[in-house]
């Protein structure tokens, strides 16, 4: 593989739902008991499930809008403004009177596994703007999470109405709002946890047939961490496989949603989902080597490299 991009034009991708103001902690160990624990590094970055896929596609050198909603004070300020300064085209994103913004606390321990607790105002999300596929038009695909379900839900009918992939990030949420979303997406990347909320069983590779007989419209993908992703191969009507690329885990978080940015590019460059899916490993793998969330995502060349090498991550 030479090249992931089959000509020359950016593709343009819209992302909806999460945008957070999110503090990251660096522990050594996360406690298990009450008490006082001292990090030994500290973050504070603008982030979410959409906002992190967008940053990832634009630093895979493709465009990403994001549609999120944030509140009227700083920290909204502070979210929308840093996102912009990443190459995010936030225009399309609201700004919502009385609102609190989304913020998160998140620790990360020394093998990268983190504890989060977060915090979304109900607020943000009561009003819901109509969407048609004219508003569609300049964007090659669409990536919605779990995080603003009616607006994703919106755009997702909007994309299939339009012919262009609409991706949904399958993460942890409750199972009828995944349901919902489920329903109306061309493809279909769930977590691990996710995945099993809805097929009550505990194998990914069991999950792939499942969850392809709930959502026989869609391209299945259920991501595995350090054990790869399984996905639905519908020219040989079995999983495949697409095993994980081996690095030092420093940092998880934004590990999937740089995955699901990654892999929407891929898509929308008309990249065969085998190659999708282990562009968007190579990048999720490349992110877990950097303590940061989002400020992880690799570059192209980056990620073409690991793939040239096989898997082998030689760091800087």
């Amino acid at each position: 593989m030479t090249s992931l991009n089959a000509d020359s034009r950016q593709r343009h991708v819209l992302c909806v739902g999460a945008a957070v103001l999110d503090t990251l902690f660096r522990v050594r160990a996360i406690p298990q008991t009450p008490g006082k624990v001292l990090p030994h590094e500290m973050l504070q970055i603008a982030e979410g499930m959409a906002s992190s896929a967008a940053y990832a596609i634009v630093r895979l050198g493709g465009l990403a809008s994001l549609w999120g909603a944030v509140g009227d004070d700083p920290a909204g300020q502070q979210i929308l403004s840093e996102l912009e300064q990443a190459g995010i085209d936030v225009s399309g994103s609201a700004r919502v009177a009385g609102a609190r913004s989304a913020v998160s606390t998140i620790l990360i321990d020394d093998d990268g596994e983190r504890l989060i607790v977060p915090f979304y105002d109900p607020r943000l999300h009561e009003d819901v703007r109509e969407v048609t596929t004219d508003d569609l038009a300049a964007f090659d695909a669409v990536m919605v999470d779990v995080r603003w379900p009616a607006l994703a839900l919106k755009v997702l009918k909007a994309a299939r109405a339009a012919g262009k992939p609409a991706i949904l990030d399958g993460d942890v949420a409750a199972p009828h709002i995944i349901d919902m979303l489920a329903k109306h997406a061309s493809h279909i990347i769930f977590s691990e946890p996710a995945a099993r909320s809805l097929s009550q069983i505990g194998d990914p590779a069991g999950m792939v047939p499942l969850l392809k007989k709930q959502y026989p419209q869609a391209l299945i993908v259920v991501t595995a961490g350090e054990r790869g992703s399984y996905w639905w191969n519908e020219e040989t009507a079995d999983v495949a496989h697409v095993p994980a690329f081996r690095v030092k885990t420093v940092d998880t978080l934004a590990a999937g949603d740089i995955f699901h940015g990654a892999y929407a590019l891929a898509i929308t460059e008309g990249l065969t989902t085998d190659a999708a899916i282990r562009m968007a490993s190579a990048a999720a793998a490349l992110k877990c080597s950097i303590f940061g969330g989002r400020l992880g995502a690799p570059e192209r060349a980056e990620v073409l490299a690991l793939i040239r090498n096989g898997g082998c991550h030689q760091p800087a």
